[in-house]
């Protein structure tokens, strides 16, 4: 995570310009390796230094830049997140299909996306919410650790309502684009004996189970495309993989947290992976990717046996 900024951080560029280092807003001062090491030739004190005023004394402690993480540390950041997150999903995904493998053929196992979680009405209402609200806390966890201060983070990664017009099209577009091939796909695997019957809803009908519904499947919408595209590609990228790689690794741990569906289910979202982050680079937007990846899931979950589930 990253350090919170000291309280004299504002008088950080004039302490660096009286030492002889870059003052704050230089080409030479600025975030990444670079900038740490330009100071600390021109006499400044690095990274962690102190900074001394104009009598020598040391005067305060140059605080890391807010952005600026080794590269071991960022890659110990992708596996801590995706370890309380998707990819933990993703192993467990290999599992359960394993195991249903090791009972019978693939076609005759089936997977329930929202299940019953109590008898009693308003129990299973509770834990439908809590279900739904802690498996946001890896987002908000995300967006913390790529803030930056000034910079507004939604705004970084296309998380916001700016176009929203634009935004609307591009979901609506997508929605026909991923929704109708995923029904082909579903009717393809099932026939061909590799996909399980998917049960998207098996929760009472109650007066909340359609609300709950549409709750779930915003959830599963902002949960996948703020975490494995605009959180993932950026770290991926500052590790050092090129645009390509991380987009090959992004959208296979993607596939692979729905193995346990069946190989249908894993081809298609690793190819919607690969469309989803593609077009996040084109465009800095994850925004149209939350809004149809939502919309592809409200359909499902509310109208799953119409469509051919279950």
């Amino acid at each position: 995570m990253s350090e919170p900024v000291p309280p004299n951080a504002q008088s950080d560029g004039a302490r660096r310009a009286l030492d002889g280092g870059p003052a704050a807003g230089s080409p030479a001062g600025g975030a990444g390796a670079g900038g740490h090491a330009a100071g600390a030739a021109a006499g400044g004190p690095g990274i962690a230094g102190a900074a001394r005023d104009a009598r020598g004394g040391v005067s305060g402690v140059v605080p890391h830049h807010w952005g600026a993480r080794p590269r071991r540390r960022l890659i110990a950041e992708v596996l801590l997140v995706l370890g309380l997150s998707l990819g933990q999903s993703a192993v467990y995904s290999v599992v359960q299909l394993l195991d249903k493998l090791s009972r019978a053929p693939i076609a005759k196992g089936t997977s329930t996306l929202n299940v019953v979680r109590s008898s009693r009405e308003y129990f299973d209402l509770t834990y439908q919410l809590l279900d739904i609200f802690f498996a946001l806390v890896p987002v908000l966890l995300v967006l913390y650790l790529l803030a930056e201060p000034g910079k507004s983070v939604f705004r970084r990664i296309g998380l916001d309502f700016r176009r929203p017009f634009r935004d609307g099209l591009g979901a609506l577009g997508l929605l026909v684009v991923v929704g109708v091939p995923s029904l082909g796909l579903y009717a393809v695997g099932r026939a061909m004996g590799i996909t399980t019957e998917i049960i998207p809803s098996a929760l009472h009908q109650y007066w909340w189970t359609i609300p709950v519904l549409v709750l779930s499947a915003i959830h599963n919408g902002l949960l996948e495309e703020v975490v494995m595209v605009g959180w993932l590609l950026d770290r991926l990228g500052k590790i050092g993989l090129s645009p390509l790689a991380a987009i090959l690794l992004s959208s296979l741990i993607r596939g692979s947290y729905h193995l346990y569906q069946g190989f249908g289910p894993f081809f298609g979202n690793f190819v919607m992976g690969l469309l989803f982050c593609w077009l996040y680079k084109r465009y800095g937007r994850v925004m149209p990717l939350v809004v149809a990846h939502s919309l592809v899931d409200i359909a499902a979950f509310t109208m799953g046996p119409a469509l051919g589930f279950g």
